[in-house]
């Protein structure tokens, strides 16, 4: 991979230098003892004497923190906070068995730990530390953010109710299914339990792809199309994988993020595409987040679910949002 770091994200740093913003790769263990990789960002001229805000950043569902994670840990790198892009644990660098495992139990540790770790960062004040959460990870940020109030300010990027969807379908649309998912998922576990076997649902990308429109038309556009091309061509990195174990499902099916939105106490940004077809996950959430006077939703007019993760003009805006927000919220 061309670049050092392995990013894959436009305007990624190459390398570091003196004055600049630095990435440290580094690692730390979760509370089950699961070893997580992240890339700390370092603002220019950083000095362990002095103060920061920071901001724990959360990937999308079977994305890594060399795609869009990194590119916003960047951006507020570049505007002076500490940050840190992990990847979570059972996916993508970090440990894990079975890989692919995606239970909300463990995405929200992710964030606690990932917040200890940011925490013991010289510099760091805990008294300024954001999360942002894009896609699955602002779902899993939401819910973190309920109960770990070392989170002061919250911010979401197309977020994504992945309980929800993974419950009822996408849209809502496949409700008369439920059951049998359930049933699946619970063959799954026994299957795991007596042979070992571990099965999984969705494409798993191995190597990079350049998709034919032949190949791509035959995908419902929107957010599964363009997260093909995205996670599968133009921003494909090797550790990120789109499948999931089956077994999962018992975890994820039982959750979802707009139970209890009353307890989200923070200051919230929530910003979506206006014409995203992931927009009522956004938009269910923040009506019923009575818990906080304080907070914003943001529509990116023209934008679709993964447009907001890579195209110029949207993560410009958002980018623009989110700093004035975090620059407000933690008096950076």
């Amino acid at each position: 991979m061309a670049n050092k770091f392995g990013l894959v994200y436009a305007g990624a740093i190459t390398d570091n230098f003196p004055g600049k913003v630095n990435l440290k790769p580094v690692t730390y263990r979760n509370k089950d003892g699961i070893k997580m990789v992240a890339n700390l960002y370092l603002p220019a001229n950083y000095s362990k004497d002095k103060t920061y805000a920071a901001v724990v950043v959360a990937h999308p569902n079977g994305g890594v923190k060399e795609q869009v994670s990194g590119l916003f840990a960047q951006k507020l790198a570049e505007a002076g906070y500490i940050s840190l892009a992990y990847d979570a644990a059972y996916q993508g660098g970090s440990e894990g068995m079975p890989r692919q495992t995606d239970l909300p139990a463990n995405r929200e540790e992710d964030i606690h730990a990932s917040l200890d770790f940011l925490l013991s960062v010289d510099g760091v004040d805990p008294q300024r530390v954001g999360a942002l959460g894009i896609c699955g990870g602002g779902g899993y940020t939401l819910q973190t953010a309920k109960s770990d109030k070392r989170i002061k300010a919250v911010v979401t990027i197309s977020m994504f109710n992945t309980g929800r969807v993974r419950r009822n379908g996408f849209k809502d649309a496949d409700m008369a299914n439920i059951q049998k998912r359930l049933i699946a998922a619970s063959e799954a576990r026994e299957k795991f339990v007596t042979t070992g076997e571990v099965e999984y649902i969705g494409q798993l990308l191995t190597h990079r792809t350049h998709f034919t429109q032949e190949e791509l038309e035959k995908i419902p556009a929107g957010l599964y199309r363009d997260g093909v091309q995205y996670y599968g061509d133009t921003h494909y990195h090797p550790n990120a994988q789109s499948r999931y174990t089956t077994m999962s499902l018992l975890g994820l099916m039982t959750f979802d993020v707009e139970n209890q939105a009353d307890l989200l106490n923070q200051p919230l940004l929530m910003m979506t595409g206006d014409i995203s077809d992931t927009r009522y996950m956004t938009d269910d959430f923040f009506k019923k987040a009575t818990g906080t006077e304080d907070k914003q939703l943001i529509y990116i007019k023209g934008a679709n679910h993964i447009e907001t993760y890579w195209k110029p003009e949207f993560v410009k805006e958002e980018a623009k949002n989110l700093l004035e927000f975090f620059d407000k919220k933690l008096g950076a």
